[in-house]
């Protein structure tokens, strides 16, 4: 596929997010931060679930990170990053386009590349998200500066559902 710099894709059927409907006023909009790893597949089935018993738009939205030892890697660490981050983007599209129809939801799969929070937010800002769903972090180094699920958060903009 080569090197994905940033993606949009849209699957399932169209939105229209419809008149208000007393009782029915949860997110129409519903963001999730997926990855592949464990928790970023259950906040992506959480999200999709919710998605679809709301009668929400679904956007997920993965992030290519680079790690802080990118810079000063070797050309071959960064060319392994890269095939990694190509298979997962890959993985995740896959199964959005294979689950789509059973959700019966539009789905929007949205590739960014940079650091992990600030892209959320600003994929959040842009989609007029409602709620954000991500992953409890699996890293024990955001006890120092924080997990993105704590950060979203603090950021007090929407509801966030961070899944175990």
């Amino acid at each position: 596929m080569g090197r994905v710099e940033q993606l949009v894709e849209e699957y399932g059927p169209s939105w229209d997010p419809g008149p208000y409907e007393r009782g029915t006023d949860g997110p129409r909009v519903i963001l999730v931060g997926a990855d592949t790893s464990p928790t970023g597949l259950r906040a992506t089935a959480y999200g999709g679930g919710l998605a679809r018993r709301q009668r929400a738009r679904l956007v997920v939205v993965y992030v290519a990170a680079p790690t802080v030892w990118t810079g000063l890697a070797a050309s071959a660490v960064v060319d392994v990053q890269q095939q990694t981050f190509e298979e997962e983007i890959e993985q995740l599209r896959a199964e959005l386009r294979d689950r789509a129809a059973d959700l019966q939801v539009p789905v929007t799969f949205v590739v960014r590349r940079g650091e992990t929070f600030p892209e959320l937010r600003q994929a959040a800002q842009e989609a007029n998200a409602d709620m954000v769903v991500v992953g409890a972090s699996e890293q024990g180094g955001h006890r120092l500066v924080g997990s993105v699920g704590n950060r979203l958060v603090r950021a007090a903009t929407w509801p966030v559902v961070v899944v175990p």
